[in-house]
């Protein structure tokens, strides 16, 4: 079953024109993310190289993400941080520090970007998915700040921002945030 899944996964790579870059499931980076940390773990190499030659096509070029857009209201990535997540598995250490100055130079600022996401209502299902922003938000900082030299700490300090506001939201009492943030919160704690 995995081996089919690689060779699908490698299938739709070679066909897809266009980076997905939106802030729920069918994010192109989160999902490439996910599938490298597999092949990596499983030593996939096949899948591997798809997957850094489809980042490397759709992303390395990339500057300037508009993460003042960031959140949508429904949001539970972040479009920009997913992609910069990514982007540490594929390139070269000193690469990727000058790609992320490129592509967030805002996060090496005191600009305001990934202000903490607010939730007006936790029993919407759709709404909370922004607890799910946080958390998210918050794994992809900590991994970012492994590979930001001197910027780590404020960087790091930014994801336990995002990590302290939305565990307490994670048992909320609501089925629309607690049958799936609880999965994200563990995601966000593992990689702290």
């Amino acid at each position: 079953m995995a081996r089919y899944f690689s060779g699908a996964w490698r299938d739709f790579l070679k066909k897809i024109a266009y980076p997905i870059r939106v802030g729920e499931h069918t994010n192109l980076a989160f999902g490439l993310r996910l599938a490298w940390d597999y092949a990596a773990t499983a030593k996939d190499t096949a899948l591997q190289s798809s997957i850094r030659a489809t980042a490397m096509r759709f992303y390395a070029n990339d500057r300037d993400c508009p993460a003042s857009w960031e959140p949508g209201g429904y949001d539970f990535l972040s479009p920009c941080l997913e992609e910069a997540d990514l982007m540490w598995r594929i390139l070269p250490s000193a690469e990727y520090k000058e790609w992320l100055k490129r592509f967030l130079p805002g996060l090496f600022k005191q600009d305001p970007l990934f202000r903490i996401a607010m939730v007006n209502d936790r029993t919407d299902g759709k709404l909370v998915h922004l607890d799910g922003l946080n958390l998210s938000r918050a794994w992809c900082l900590y991994g970012i700040a492994r590979h930001a030299g001197d910027h780590a700490p404020a960087i790091r300090a930014l994801a336990s921002d995002h990590l302290r506001a939305a565990l307490p939201h994670v048992a909320s009492g609501d089925y629309a945030g607690e049958h799936w943030l609880a999965t994200f919160a563990v995601y966000a704690l593992t990689v702290e």
